[in-house]
Order: structure tokens, then C-alpha cells, then sequence
């Protein structure tokens, strides 16, 4: 069978160029067909940038040619979710409120790293309006779909850009995690995901949502994660927030999981009901960590659910979003959202400190948990993928996502890095995830247990059965 460019990781393409098998053009090429044909079932894409992609990947020809190759990612294609600037092109947040006009004159500090890289930017993938929910429809893009089973949800809130390397629209996309905002649809989609520890990539500007707000990426594997992940991590005076990133990560991919200790948490002490199927995958990556080496016993970290503070802070943060809004562009607000910003501005500056007490508390808990366990596994989700356009799965009693997405909200609190991998299907043929979370600065740990998981053929993204 013929090896078509779409279907390769980032690193298969960067040996290709080195090579001279292909070049940029070739499967810059072939991942934008792929987009074009895709985008009438699943709408991953708020726009398909051609003629740029294609110019840019011209440029990165003629550097191969010479022998001469920007960066870490040059003629990698790569996608941008529709919250972070990039120069040039409109960033619109799936929101009928913002000016497609502009200026844009901007990158945001990953997507400027990403073209001084080389990386070639197809398109702009979807969001939720303002990336406020954990699935991936909005009133001006419309829904974002299941590359699994158009049915479902894709997840969110950086839907778009899951379903684009689930399906090879380009094998890397930076999204943005709020509370499970990577997370969520890497593992509804069937591919790689992850959180890093906070400031670890820079963001400008700042999220409205504060310190809750990661930028990552979404790719196949942990080594294409590691790889985008060192190009991102450069300094931008632009965050002051921003922590130094501790060295590359590449280096310490193949260093293997043997001696870890990891706590597996089934359902966090009992509190979150997982469905059987999502259990079983899970249940299965903790077994061949053990496999591997790695010392693996069940426990649970001391984690009572901080929904209430997560909700103070997240409604706030909404809130202030839309603060500059006259009645009129409220009035073309998503519903939901208008709901939370109205919750958000009811909440009192003693209610937000509170809020943020009960988050200094998880994290203490959380930095002590981890002096016993190197690394800590659970579900990314409880549930796979429910129908699309829904903010909760019908029938199950939920209002909000978080009644949903237990397992990943409390890890943006704490500002840990906590990554998916793909470890199974239900038995729809619909994605699992399980989640491996470290102590704060500890991205390589987590790297290393997905690289391992991944050569060990544990942790490996199902092929969609829905639109190629």
C-alpha cells in the first residue's frame, strides 16, 4: 500500500524532506486536499489558508534544497484554533461580536514560534464561542464533528483542531485548555493531547480566564508533541506569567518508564461514575506501564471535587469577556454562554478569593500526592463521544460540561501537565483516552510514559471510521 503523506507524523515528514522522497509542497499539498474534503461532513476548519500555505511551502522547498532548514518544523503543515492571533488573518473566537476587520497585525507568542520554525499554517480551526465549553459548536461556525462518527461530538473547546490530525489535515494544531480544552477532544477524536505545566508556553494575550489557561498541542504521538512543544517554549516578553521553559524535551522521550511509581485512580476515590468500556481501555494502559516497569498501584489522590471553585473562577472569567458588550451584541451571544457570563457577574470578589483559596488548597494536596507518585492515571473522560451539538449527553440529567469533564478541570487549577493518549475504542468505535498527569514542571515525565505507551503499542490513535 502506498504511504500517503497525510497519514505521516511531523518527524516522518522532516526525514522525507531530509531525504528528498518528498518535499513540502507534496504534502503540504495533499494535507489541504485532505482539509477541503472533510469540511463539508465535520467543519474542523473556520478557514483554509491555500495560496499562503502553499507559498510558504514553496519557500521551505527551496531552503531543503539548499540544505538549509528553519528550525524544528520547517514545511511541517500545522493548524491554529480560532483564539490565537496570527498575523494576517482574522481570529474570530466563533463569535458573531468580533469585527472580522480587525486590524491583525499580531502573532500570539506559539503561533510566532511556529513560523520562525518553519511550520506552514493551513487554516484556522473552530471553537465554541470564546472557548467557553468542553464541545466544539458555536453560533458563527456552526458544529464541529466526530472524524469517528459525524454524529458525535468532536469535543472542545479545540474541537476543530483534534478532528484536523485525527483525519491528517496536518499532523500537528495548537490549541488552548481551560479546563480539558486539549484534552477533551484529543481523546474524543483519537489522538495525542496535552496540558503542559502552565507558562510553560506563553500566551498574549492574556486569557480572560487568568492562570486557568494553557496553550498545547495536539498531534499523533508524544515525540511529535515534544517536538512542536520545544518549538512553542521560547520566551515572548509579551507574558509576564510566563514560566522558563526547563530544557528540551526531545532529549528525554526514550528514558523510558521503568522504576516510576504510578498511582492508578479508576475514579477518583469512588466519586465519578466511569462508563465499563472506558474503564477496561484504562485499566489496560495502567497494566502495561506495569509492564514496562513502572511500579503501578491504585490510588487516589485527595482530590474532593473543586466544581464550585472552577465554576467561580471559569463564570468570572466569561464574564469578563463580554464586559465591553453593548445589549445588542449580547443579544448574538451562544445562550449558554450568556448564562454564565450573567452567573459570572453575580459573583462577589470575596466569592473569587475564596475561589482562589480553594485552589491554592488542591494544589498543595496535590504537590504532596506527588511526593509519593511520580505519575497519576485516570480516565481523560468517563464517557466516549455523545451526540453533536449538545453541551451534556442527552438523558444524563447534566447542565454544564463540567458535569461531564471531572477528570480534566481540576489539572488546570493545579496547573499541571496532564496529557491524553489514545488507549482503545468503546464498543461503537469511538475513542478512549487515559490521562497521565505529573507534578507542575514535569512535562517530560509525562512525555517519556506517552513515548513508552506509544512503542509499546498501548497508546496508539484508532483510524477514523468516519470521512477520509
Amino acid at each position: 500500500m502506498t504511504t500517503r503523506l497525510t497519514d505521516l507524523t511531523a518527524h516522518r515528514l522532516l526525514a522525507g524532506y531530509a531525504r528528498g522522497d518528498f518535499s513540502p509542497v507534496d504534502a503540504v499539498r495533499e494535507c489541504l486536499e485532505r482539509a477541503e474534503a472533510v469540511q463539508p461532513a465535520v467543519n474542523a476548519f473556520v478557514r483554509i489558508d491555500a495560496e499562503d500555505a502553499l507559498a510558504r511551502a514553496g519557500e521551505s522547498a527551496a531552503r531543503w534544497l539548499r540544505g538549509e532548514p528553519r528550525g524544528l518544523l520547517d514545511g511541517v503543515p500545522v493548524t491554529v484554533k480560532d483564539l490565537l492571533l496570527q498575523r494576517g488573518v482574522p481570529t474570530l473566537r466563533g463569535s458573531r461580536t468580533v469585527d472580522p476587520k480587525g486590524p491583525w497585525t499580531e502573532d500570539a507568542p506559539s503561533v510566532a514560534a511556529l513560523r520562525r520554525h518553519g511550520a506552514v499554517f493551513l487554516g484556522r480551526t473552530t471553537t465554541p464561542e470564546f472557548g467557553w465549553k468542553g464541545v466544539t459548536d458555536s453560533p458563527l461556525q456552526g458544529v464541529t464533528r466526530n472524524p469517528h462518527d459525524p454524529s458525535r461530538t468532536s469535543g472542545g473547546s479545540s474541537g476543530g483542531g483534534a478532528a484536523a490530525v485525527a483525519l491528517g489535515a496536518g499532523p500537528l494544531s495548537v490549541g488552548t485548555d481551560g479546563g480539558g480544552s486539549v484534552r477533551i477532544p484529543a481523546s474524543f477524536c483519537g489522538v495525542f493531547g496535552l496540558k503542559p505545566t502552565y507558562g510553560r508556553v506563553p500566551l498574549y494575550p492574556a486569557s480572560p480566564f487568568g492562570t486557568l489557561a494553557h496553550v498545547g498541542p495536539m498531534a499523533r504521538d508524544a515525540a511529535d508533541t515534544a517536538l512542536m512543544l520545544d518549538a512553542m517554549s521560547a520566551p515572548d516578553w509579551r507574558d509576564w506569567t510566563q514560566s522558563p521553559a526547563e530544557g528540551e524535551l526531545r532529549g528525554h522521550l526514550a528514558e523510558g518508564v521503568e522504576g516510576l511509581r504510578v498511582a492508578y485512580s479508576a475514579t477518583l476515590g469512588g466519586q465519578v461514575p466511569v462508563r465499563p468500556a472506558v474503564a477496561a481501555a484504562v485499566r489496560r494502559t495502567a497494566a502495561a506501564l506495569a509492564g514496562l516497569g513502572a511500579y503501578v498501584e491504585e490510588a487516589d489522590p485527595d482530590i474532593a471535587d473543586p466544581v464550585d471553585a472552577f465554576h467561580t473562577l471559569w463564570f468570572t472569567g466569561a464574564a469578563r469577556v463580554v464586559q465591553h458588550l453593548g445589549p445588542r451584541q449580547r443579544a448574538l451571544l451562544d445562550p449558554g454562554l450568556a448564562e454564565i457570563c450573567a452567573e459570572g457577574a453575580g459573583r462577589s470578589a470575596l466569592d473569587y478569593l475564596a475561589a482562589v483559596d480553594a485552589r491554592a488548597a488542591l494544589g498543595r494536596r496535590m504537590g504532596r500526592f506527588h511526593t509519593r507518585f511520580d505519575l497519576l492515571v485516570t480516565p481523560t473522560l468517563p464517557i466516549t463521544a455523545f451526540e453533536a451539538g449538545a453541551e451534556v449527553p442527552a438523558g444524563s440529567g447534566l447542565h454544564r460540561w463540567t458535569g461531564w469533564t471531572p477528570f480534566t478541570y481540576p489539572f488546570n487549577l493545579t496547573q499541571q501537565p496532564a496529557a491524553t493518549v489514545p488507549c482503545g475504542t468503546d464498543g461503537d468505535g469511538l475513542p478512549v483516552g487515559a490521562q497521565l498527569v505529573a507534578a507542575r514542571h514535569r512535562d517530560a515525565l509525562v512525555l517519556r510514559a506517552a513515548h513508552a505507551l506509544h512503542g509499546a503499542g498501548a497508546a496508539v490513535a484508532p483510524a477514523p471510521g468516519g470521512p477520509r
